[in-house]
C-alpha cells in the first residue's frame, strides 16, 4: 500500500503562520502525536522527513500491534494512523527539516522547501540502521548490500544471502527473506541469538535458515555486485571467503539526532535525553519514539510515547496561555 500525503500550505503562509504544534517525523510516534494533537484542537503540522511512515513502513508483517489479531503490513498500519490524525485536523506535509532554532519562541524550523514556526515541537526522527563499516560495504550498497529485506528481498529470488545480526529485526528479516531466497545464513557474532523466543523458534524451525555462530563479516567482495564476503570466527581466529549473492545488515540503529546537536541534551549514544513525560532539556520541546528510546524500540511503545508527548504539549500550551492571559 502506498502512503499518500497532502502537500500542505503554500510557503509564504507557512513562513508567517505559527502552529500550535509541529511534529518532526512521521513514524508511529510522530503520527500518534499528530493524532492526539489534532484531537486536542491544536493546530498541528507534521513534517514527515524523507522516510515517510518511519522504519515500520518498510516492514512486511506486523504481528504484535494490539487490535489486529491477524496482523497487517507496516504501510497499512501507518496509513491507518495517518488517516486518524488527518481526521482530527492534523496537516501532514512531505518535508525534511534541515535546521532548528530552539533558542527563541516561537521555535523556528527550516526545511528544504520552507520555514516554519511552532509554539511547541515534538521530535520523532527515529533512528537509522547501523553500518558494518567494513571494506566493500559502501561500494556495494544497492548492489547486493541492503538494510531492508522488505525493500530488496524480491531481487534475490532463488539466490543465497546472509543476514548479519541476532536480534528481533535480524530474525524478522531473515524469515521474510525465505519467501524469495534459496538459502538464508544468519551470521552472528555471539553463540546465541538475542531475538525473542517466538522469533527464535520460527527461525530455527525454518529449513531455509542456517546459522554461522561467533562470526563477523570483515569484508564484502565482488565485481560490480556482491559475490562473496570474508568472515572471521571470533573464537578460532580462522578466516574464510564465503560465496554469497546478498548481504542484509541488521545490527542495531543510530538515533537521528545530528540536527539537534548543541541545542538539546543527549546521552553518550546520541539519544535525546527526556524525563518521564517525554520532555527534553528545552521547555516546549518533547521527544518520542526511537530518537529517545534505545531500549524498547517497538511500534506500540513509540506510539504510546508520541501520544504522551502530545498530551503534555497540550497541557503545557494551556498553561502558557493562562500565564500570558
Amino acid at each position: 500500500m502506498n502512503l499518500t500525503f497532502d502537500i500542505g500550505l503554500g510557503q509564504t503562509q507557512e513562513q508567517e503562520k505559527v502552529y500550535d504544534l509541529v511534529v518532526i517525523g512521521s513514524g508511529p510516534a510522530g503520527l500518534s502525536a499528530a493524532l492526539y494533537g489534532g484531537r486536542a484542537h491544536l493546530d498541528t503540522l507534521v513534517l514527515t522527513g524523507s522516510a515517510v511512515g518511519g522504519q515500520i513502513a518498510t516492514t512486511y508483517e506486523v504481528e504484535n500491534y494490539p487490535g489486529f489479531p491477524d496482523g497487517l503490513t507496516g504501510p497499512e498500519l501507518m496509513e491507518n494512523i495517518k488517516k486518524q490524525a488527518e481526521n482530527f485536523g492534523a496537516v501532514i506535509k512531505v518535508e525534511t527539516v534541515t535546521a532548528v532554532d530552539f533558542s527563541q519562541r516561537p521555535f523556528h524550523l527550516t526545511g528544504l522547501s520552507g520555514a516554519y514556526q511552532a509554539r511547541a515541537v515534538i521530535i520523532t526522527t527515529g533512528a537509522s540502521a547501523r553500518k558494518l563499516d567494513v571494506p566493500g560495504e559502501k561500494e556495494f550498497t544497492g548492489r547486493g548490500v541492503s538494510y531492508c529485506a522488505t525493500c530488496d528481498g524480491w531481487f534475490f529470488q532463488d539466490k543465497d544471502v546472509i543476514v548479519v545480526g541476532g536480534g528481533d529485526s535480524a530474525m524478522e528479516e531473515a524469515l521474510f527473506l525465505t519467501k524469495y531466497a534459496r538459502q538464508v545464513t544468519v551470521v552472528h557474532r555471539r553463540d546465541a541469538l538475542r531475538a525473542g523466543a517466538t522469533l527464535q523458534k520460527r527461525a530455527f524451525a525454518n529449513e531455509k535458515i542456517a546459522f554461522m555462530w561467533d562470526t563477523v563479516v570483515t569484508e564484502i567482495l565482488g565485481e560490480g555486485h556482491v559475490q562473496a564476503v570474508r568472515v572471521k570466527n571470533k573464537r578460532t581466529g580462522e578466516e574464510q571467503e564465503y560465496p554469497i549473492d546478498g548481504v542484509f545488515v541488521f545490527i542495531g540503529h543510530l538515533p537521528n539526532t545530528k540536527l539537534f546537536e548543541g541545542q538539546l541534551e543527549m546521552d553518550e549514544q546520541g539519544y535525546l535525553v527526556t524525563d518521564a513525560y517525554m520532555a527534553t532539556s528545552v521547555k516546549g520541546v518533547w521527544a518520542a519514539g526511537e530518537v529517545s528510546d534505545p531500549v524498547f524500540r517497538q511500534v506500540i511503545t513509540s506510539a504510546g510515547m508520541g501520544a504522551a508527548a502530545a498530551i503534555q504539549a497540550q497541557r503545557w500550551l494551556d498553561e502558557q496561555e493562562e500565564s500570558e492571559g
